[in-house]
């Protein structure tokens, strides 16, 4: 699989680093419902969603009662601005690095496909040096959440930026949402799981092949050079 791919896809926060390791993901999705109340909107969640830690199903739940509204756009943009702050303490995933620029330099064509903001991902590989290894490619949220991962958008627009054949591609991703994107476009898929529960969540969506640590990816890859 790591040999006959000819373009990789990667998702962002997890295989290529932890977005929220110093800016928690709880507090941002907290911020979120805090500027909720502020507009008088706290009923719009429920009792569940106010106090998930995860700021993307605040972001789903107000979408799925007022579907592309002025409400939507800012929640949307909020959110934006949180994943920017985060992005100076975010830690790389071990391997992550090497194995872009190894990728890279053995002659793939790598892009970025992410619910996260394509600024997020973009700001966060200029810190590490790594632009040149996708630029432009990459490939993020939109204020048509309804596009967001498991749906194959972003996977389709990297795969028609790059002139890729879905069976030619490689997807590196660490959620059952980008296994099933990456099913939907027909792209092939190598599952990152930092610890056994992501393992299992993996597995038990349908993922065959599952690693715990990039380094056997990137030994693969250095013993083609």
């Amino acid at each position: 699989m790591i040999e006959r791919a000819r373009f990789v896809l990667f998702d962002f926060d997890g295989p290529i680093c932890r977005l929220f390791a110093g800016h928690s993901a709880e507090d941002v999705a907290k911020d979120l419902v805090e500027w909720l109340g502020r507009q008088g909107l706290r009923g719009l969640l429920t009792e569940e969603e106010r106090v998930h830690p995860d700021p993307m199903a605040v972001l789903y739940a107000v979408n799925r009662r007022h579907p592309h509204s002025d409400l939507v756009t800012e929640l949307e943009e909020r959110l934006t601005q949180q994943e920017l702050k985060a992005v100076p303490s975010a830690w790389p995933t071990a391997y992550a690095d090497p194995l872009i620029r190894t990728w890279s330099a053995v002659g793939a064509r790598l892009a970025i496909a992410t619910n996260n903001s394509a600024g997020t991902a973009a700001r966060y590989l200029e810190t590490r040096g790594l632009t040149d290894c996708f630029a432009p490619n990459i490939y993020g949220r939109t204020q048509e959440l309804e596009h967001l991962k498991p749906h194959p958008h972003c996977l389709n627009r990297a795969l028609n930026a790059l002139g890729a054949a879905p069976s030619t591609a490689l997807m590196i991703g660490d959620a059952p949402s980008d296994l099933a994107a990456a099913r939907r476009a027909g792209v092939p898929f190598l599952g990152y799981a930092r610890n056994a529960d992501k393992e299992k969540w993996l597995r038990d969506a349908g993922a065959e092949d599952v690693v715990g640590s990039l380094e056997p990816v990137l030994r693969v890859l250095r013993g083609q050079a």
